[in-house]
């Protein structure tokens, strides 16, 4: 039997039908969005031009950045639309193309965190041995396999998914192409998706979980054994904006995918998506510039060396 679509275009119920909720939710969104995308190219732009920032640390910072701008323009300005326009439909190559980057830059995502955490492990742990470590090589090597695994886990999650048939509905209750959602309206056999969802999702998730905790557990160990507060409190601030990212970001995964079926509910997941999805890209940059203090002098740095050439100072 062949698993052809029958659809040619999808229809995404989206937050909410209430007309007078449109146009607030419509800026509301837009400025979540300038934040983030403006926050994150603006990270990006501070990282490559000050010199004192090419160090691992924000060699990952700089990834993570480029990644929450991808992952944000997936989803957030086709829900824009939305708002402004009242459309709700969106074609079948556009299903799938937005699928493809919100899954693999989601599992790219917890990776460099993940790997990130092995970087903060290294500093604190093993501060002699950090540069050998944590070579240019090395770095580059670890997010090139962050990139091909959530490239790969996505690809096969699309073609799994495209190969259903949708012979029964074409409306997603959801506000984007997500998978669990697009499966519920496939007329063909999804259990070969749904094992393959719950199977790389776990893997994703506690692979990057249990990297993140045992390294941070080796951090706090290393930590208390520091004679010098002082030393103690410059370990624990260099890992501060990390943890906050970390916490959050798996935070709002863990509150979706693990709360009691009895409390589950489509609202829920849309609420927590809204969260992971735009949110959680707005504020990476937000806790790294204010939690940062190398962050902050070289915004500082850029700044008057504008209004100098501008003739805005002396």
């Amino acid at each position: 039997m062949e698993n052809i679509s029958e659809v040619t275009e999808f229809i995404l119920v989206g937050l909410t039908d209430a007309p007078e909720l449109q146009i607030p939710l419509f800026i509301i969104f837009t400025l979540i969005y300038l934040i983030a995308l403006f926050g994150n190219l603006g990270m990006i732009m501070l990282i490559l031009l000050d010199s004192r920032l090419h160090t691992p640390m924000y060699f990952f910072l700089c990834n993570l950045s480029l990644v929450d701008c991808v992952y944000a323009s997936a989803i957030t300005p086709k829900v824009m639309e939305g708002f402004l326009t009242g459309s709700k439909t969106i074609s079948l190559n556009g299903c799938a193309a937005q699928m493809f980057f919100f899954v693999a830059f989601g599992a790219i995502e917890s990776l460099i965190l993940a790997s990130m955490a092995y970087d903060r492990h290294a500093a604190v742990c093993k501060p002699l041995h950090y540069t050998t470590i944590m070579t240019s090589t090395t770095c580059i090597l670890i997010v090139t396999c962050c990139y091909m695994c959530g490239i790969l886990q996505s690809s096969v999650h699309v073609a799994l998914a495209f190969c259903l048939s949708f012979c029964h509905s074409n409306v997603i209750n959801h506000f984007f192409c997500d998978i669990p959602p697009l499966l519920d309206i496939s007329c063909s056999d999804t259990h070969t998706n749904e094992i393959t969802l719950l199977v790389l999702a776990t893997l994703d998730l506690f692979f990057t979980l249990l990297v993140i905790l045992n390294t941070y557990l080796f951090i706090f160990i290393a930590i208390l054994r520091m004679h010098s507060s002082e030393a103690q409190r410059k370990a624990f601030s260099t890992c501060a904006s990390h943890l906050i990212t970390v916490s959050i970001f798996f935070g709002s995964l863990i509150f979706m995918y693990l709360q009691p079926s009895s409390n589950h509910s489509m609202d829920t997941d849309k609420i927590a998506s809204v969260f992971y999805t735009m949110v959680i890209p707005m504020l990476n940059p937000v806790v790294y510039s204010l939690r940062n203090k190398e962050v902050k002098n070289a915004f500082k740095k850029i700044v008057e060396k504008l209004m100098s050439s501008f003739h805005l100072v002396d």
